[in-house]
């Protein structure tokens, strides 16, 4: 006989919606609500605060990633970080190629 998991949390809905179901619920929450390795800052930090959009609460960086994981892999998504503007990065940086033209128009 196959030991299954314990249910966790799942065990607020009782006899109701069957076993399969609540097994696989079960497995879906416990990996959305535990503690995941920011791609920023590489501490394990990051929380789920909606549907994809995820938080570090070392770095303040905030991300999109899949509804119930922050990153299934690097290769497969990528990231947006939100992180508070400092002064220094409130301008725009011209690349090396636009500035070049732009000392050559003057």
């Amino acid at each position: 006989m196959v030991k299954i998991e314990k249910l966790g949390s799942v065990k607020r809905f009782g006899a109701r919606y069957g076993s399969k179901p609540k097994h696989l619920f079960a497995k879906i929450e416990k990996e959305q609500r535990r503690k995941h390795k920011c791609p920023y800052c590489s501490y394990v930090q990051v929380k789920r605060i909606a549907l994809g959009i995820w938080k570090c609460r070392k770095c303040n960086a905030k991300f999109t990633g899949s509804a119930y994981s922050p990153l299934k892999s690097a290769d497969l998504i990528k990231f947006r970080a939100e992180k508070p503007l400092t002064e220094e990065s409130a301008e725009p940086k011209l690349l090396e190629t636009e500035e070049s033209e732009k000392e050559e128009a003057a």
